[in-house]
This record gives structure tokens, C-alpha cells and sequence, in this order.
């Protein structure tokens, strides 16, 4: 059976130098780290960020994770943290080149075992676009996203412009909560990361629906939404309440939520049965994608655990394990290589 985990990061070895070089700023993210197992730092400025393990920028690292929890295939996207979004578009451009040369290299220790997703300057629509056409071509699965920018979601003018580029590239979209609520009702006990991911992803996925971005936006998009599609899949019949019974909901869509789960995937990072076979009999087994959020703390450890051990068929498990990741990434030319 393939295994195919299509949500993991990568931060590239960017020192401080070399980031405040192409960000222009003393207080741009970088990697500190030293010679010993397990000691890196994610690093904004002088700040610490994060403690991350070897993996996150050691590809062999990497592939003996993978061996020992038995994953084909790891789809790699950037750490959010370096999506560059406020940097002005010059900077934005080189930035991204900078961090996609490290993804293509990072991924060429294996290019069997790991497939990266390019980032684009997502604020210079013109520029993303031209950045997404040049990724697909120097081999890249796809394109990695943050939710929004700023007080614009993915349906503002601008950004479903590039979704439709994505479309017409025959890129498939992995878009993650970035830039959380921030302030003392959030900064304990990591709660811009329990309940504002959710709740971001959330509000993205419903903006699309209600503002009617899906009927406008090409049917052969390949939209992925990361940490099982947030507090969406669990208040869909509220949504679908509100559509029904106030115009205001149903202004701008033709049809209630429900009618839209076709249109998208999710991966499957919710961490309890019950709540995977919800996403399942909410989205269909055919869109939900094992995703682990490897290699941080608050991703799934033993990946692909919670599907093997839930409630699901095993047709269902063979598809959320692999069979829809490879579909969906296009990724049958890896597991030939691997084979031969």
C-alpha cells in the first residue's frame, strides 16, 4: 500500500546574513544551528522562533524518518514562516527564487522520496504568476499558499487571479493558515495555533463558497486545504443553516456549502478517530489526503497511525494513505522511479 504524506516542512539552512541580505530587514527569518542532533532554532531577527529538529533541513535526516515510519512519498512545502508576504515585490521575488532553489535541491537527495512545492510572492499577482509557470517547469508538484493576504482571502480579485493561473498551469494548491490572530486572547498556552488555525481556514474556505469565488474559478483547479480544512467540516450544517435561512449568507452563492465540498480536498492532521471519520463522511474518502505536519511537535508523530487504526474501509484507507495523494500531485512518475 503507497503512503504518501502531503504535509511536511522544510526551513532551508538560511543564515542571518543571508536573510537580512535578501530581506532587508535585521528581523527576517533564518536557521541557527549547530553541529549536534536535534539543535536547530527557527529565528526571526534576534528572537527565537521555534526549536526544530535535524530533519526540518537535513534531507538524509528526512529520508530516514521516512524509512523508519515506512512513507513513500513526502510532498515538502517552506515553513509558513517564510512565505515573505510584507516584503516589497523585488525583494519578494528573490526571496521566493532563493527559497524554491533550496526546496528543488533539498528534494534532489531523493527525488523519489520527496516532492517540493514552490512558494511565490504572493503579494505581485503578476510576479507569482510568472513564478508558478517557471516552478512547474524546473519540476515542481504544485504550489504552497498561505490563507490569505492580509484583509484579502483567496476570492479577492487578485488572488483568484492566480488560483486561475494555478489552474491553467495544472498546479495543485496546498494552502496553510499563516499570519494568526494575535493578542492576550491568543498568546497563552499556543492558542493562535489551537484555535486560530482552525478558525483561519475556516473563514478562507467559507469566503470562497459564500462570495461565490467557486463558480467563477476553473472547475479543473486542485485546491488543498491543510489541518484537515480547520473548524469547517465540523460546523457545515451550521453554514448550511445560515445560507438557508438569511439572504445575507446567499447573497453572492447560488447553492449552500454542503454543495461545494467537490471542489476542494483536505489532508487528514485532525489527530482523533472520530473526527477523521466526520471529514470522511463529510468530504468524501477521495478528498481526504494523509497529512502529518512532520517534522514539528504538533504534527502526527507515527504517520499514518490514525488512518490505519480508524473506523474507515479499507478501500477508503488504501485512498487516504496514498492513492488520492498521488492523484491529486500527479505522482505516478516518482513511484515508477522507485520501483525501477
Amino acid at each position: 500500500m503507497t503512503v504518501v504524506d502531503i504535509h511536511a516542512h522544510v526551513f532551508p539552512e538560511i543564515g542571518r546574513a543571508e536573510s537580512r541580505r535578501l530581506t532587508g530587514s535585521d528581523d527576517g527569518p533564518w536557521l541557527r544551528t549547530t553541529d549536534g542532533p536535534d539543535t536547530g532554532m527557527m529565528m526571526t531577527g534576534s528572537a527565537e522562533y521555534r526549536p526544530v529538529r535535524r530533519t526540518l533541513w537535513d534531507p538524509a535526516e528526512r529520508v530516514a524518518d521516512l524509512d523508519r515510519l515506512g512513507v513513500d512519498i513526502q510532498v515538502l512545502s517552506s515553513t509558513p514562516l517564510l512565505f515573505g508576504y510584507g516584503l516589497d515585490s523585488g525583494r519578494a521575488v528573490d526571496w521566493c527564487r532563493t527559497i524554491n532553489s533550496r526546496l528543488l535541491a533539498y528534494g534532489a537527495h531523493a527525488p523519489h522520496r520527496l516532492a517540493p512545492l514552490c512558494q511565490v510572492p504572493l503579494q505581485d499577482t503578476e510576479a507569482a504568476c510568472a513564478m508558478l509557470s517557471e516552478a512547474m517547469r524546473q519540476g515542481f508538484h504544485g504550489v504552497h499558499i498561505g490563507n490569505h493576504l492580509g484583509d484579502r482571502d483567496l476570492d479577492h480579485g487578485a488572488l483568484a487571479e492566480f488560483l486561475t493561473h494555478c489552474a491553467e498551469e495544472d498546479a495543485a494548491v496546498l494552502v496553510h493558515p499563516w499570519d494568526l490572530p494575535t493578542g492576550r486572547r491568543y498568546s497563552r498556552y499556543m492558542l493562535a495555533w489551537l484555535a486560530g488555525m482552525a478558525s483561519e481556514t475556516h473563514l478562507t474556505i467559507l469566503s470562497l463558497i459564500l462570495s461565490g469565488a467557486f463558480e467563477r474559478l476553473p472547475a479543473s483547479l486542485r485546491l488543498l486545504f491543510a489541518h484537515g480544512g480547520g473548524s469547517f467540516p465540523y460546523l457545515l450544517g451550521r453554514a448550511d443553516n445560515a445560507w438557508h435561512r438569511r439572504d445575507l449568507v446567499r447573497a453572492d452563492s447560488p447553492h449552500p456549502p454542503s454543495h461545494y465540498t467537490r471542489r476542494f480536498s483536505v489532508d487528514s492532521a485532525v489527530f482523533d478517530p472520530g473526527a477523521l471519520r466526520l471529514l470522511v463522511d463529510v468530504m468524501g474518502a477521495e478528498r481526504v489526503l494523509l497529512g502529518s505536519d512532520h517534522p514539528f511537535p504538533l504534527g502526527e508523530e507515527d504517520i499514518g497511525r490514525l488512518v490505519r487504526e480508524s473506523t474507515l474501509t479499507p478501500e477508503e484507507t488504501e485512498a487516504v494513505l496514498g492513492g488520492n495523494a498521488v492523484r491529486f500531485f500527479g505522482l505516478t512518475p516518482l513511484l515508477k522511479e522507485a520501483v525501477r
